[in-house]
């Protein structure tokens, strides 16, 4: 397995898991998550790939078969009144196919995002996990990632 920065060849792959992924959400929040869809087209998809902004990384397999990816955004807020000037890089979504779990495929990939963020200069590596979804709150657990702030709602 190699993990690499994904390319516009890995498209098809990525959107087969990104709708693995909305399913997830789905189950768990079908008032909030529609059934069926994945967070980018692939005209996004493009966009994103040619963003320095915003990596994405590829775990692929010897015949180029994406296995699982990594979404990620630096962030960092000069000048703002209150925050520091940190750089951080956000995992905004991370998932490896479910037909492949329990391979340590997910701890990989995740280990190459933490190390991306260190060589380039971040403080913090940061992520959203849904409450509905305890699996991915426990693995990132085992990653040794603790909650940094709670989101709270009331449905009205």
């Amino acid at each position: 397995m190699e993990i690499r920065r994904a390319t516009a060849a890995d498209i098809e792959g990525i959107d087969k898991l990104l709708y693995q992924v909305n399913m997830v959400h789905h189950n768990g929040r079908p008032d909030l998550f529609k059934a069926g869809g994945r967070k980018y087209t692939d005209e996004q998809l493009s966009a994103l790939l040619a963003d320095d902004t915003r990596p994405v990384f590829a775990a692929v397999d010897e015949a180029g078969h994406v296995l699982g990816y990594a979404f990620c955004i630096l962030q960092q807020h000069p000048d703002d009144n209150i925050l520091t000037d940190i750089k951080t890089l956000y995992i905004d979504d991370l998932c490896v196919d479910e037909n492949i779990r329990g391979q340590h495929i997910g701890r990989r990939l995740y280990e190459y995002v933490k190390r991306y963020a260190k060589e380039t200069g971040c403080y913090n590596l940061t992520l959203n996990v849904w409450a509905c979804n305890e699996s991915a709150r426990k693995f990132y657990e085992r990653c040794g990632l603790v909650p940094q702030k709670y989101g709270m709602e009331t449905i009205l």
